[in-house]
């Protein structure tokens, strides 16, 4: 199913095909996920170039991909062959960016989801790029939006949806497509957790044509509905002690048996 086209200059859902051969001689695998090798910048300036480009192709998905991620994909040999899609899957995490650069690959680079959201809105705003949030609450949604049109006063945001929780599956993916059929984004940001991001990021690329991308707890982050780890825990890669402390019970498991398997799996490679 194709969306109607956007009420202005752009061409909507628009993408190039340079974009996958590119990226083709650009990754590296850690696991059984081939990562796109890129800096932010480099990922900002590639999503925000395809999403107003002239040329046509069908939509595909963007990923943000940390250790968590390897360890699933592990054990998940379809949610692999996602991550290992159209698209991209990008370095959302110090650890990876550690691995490519004790390999010594070249560029190699952290494309961290709340910054790639942020820097997209930030730069698209003089490209006019329109953007649809996909996931949370409405409250936290409601938020989101009052920050963004704070801080990106020029941002475009084509609409929001808080989908109802449950699978990605058709019924899913048929609400989300009546949500967005009328408003005619560019970007298509979902926001409902890993592994089903993913999921739902590819189907909805695949019934939309558009560009989507699973950015996990930026909506919370921007939002500020959940705390940010400061910069310099950012920088010096122990974000991930800073979420533990702030939720515990949820991400005990991710992290204190997840980082362990991941460095096991980083050691049979």
């Amino acid at each position: 199913m194709s969306l109607p086209a956007a009420p202005a200059t752009k061409t909507v859902f628009d993408t190039t095909t340079v974009f996958d051969s590119a990226r083709r001689a650009r990754e590296e695998r850690i696991g059984r996920i081939d990562f796109t090798v890129a800096t932010l910048d480099e990922a900002v300036d590639q999503v925000l170039a395809d999403a107003v480009s002239d040329g046509r192709s069908t939509g595909w998905s963007i990923r943000l991909a940390g250790a968590h991620a390897v360890v699933t994909a592990e054990e998940d040999a379809a949610y692999a062959e996602i991550l290992n899609g159209p698209g991209a899957t990008y370095a959302d995490g110090a650890p990876i960016e550690w691995i490519m650069k004790h390999r010594r690959v070249p560029g190699a680079g952290r494309v961290r989801g709340p910054s790639l959201f942020r820097e997209c809105l930030r730069r698209g705003q003089d490209l006019g790029v329109r953007h649809f949030l996909l996931g949370t609450t409405e409250e936290t949604l409601a938020s989101l939006t009052a920050e963004i049109s704070n801080c990106y006063p020029a941002a475009k945001i084509a609409g929001h949806w808080a989908p109802p929780f449950g699978p990605i599956d058709d019924a899913f993916v048929t609400a989300a497509v009546e949500q967005i059929a009328d408003t005619g984004p560019h970007l298509i940001w979902v926001a409902v957790g890993a592994p089903k991001q993913e999921v739902a990021a590819l189907r909805l690329a695949e019934a939309t044509g558009a560009i989507c991308i699973g950015v996990g707890a930026a909506f919370d982050f921007v939002a500020k509905t959940k705390p940010e780890a400061p910069g310099w825990m950012q920088t010096a890669g122990v974000e991930w002690l800073f979420r533990l402390a702030s939720e515990p019970r949820r991400l005990a498991h991710r992290y204190l048996v997840g980082n362990a398997q991941f460095l096991r799996i980083v050691a049979r490679s």
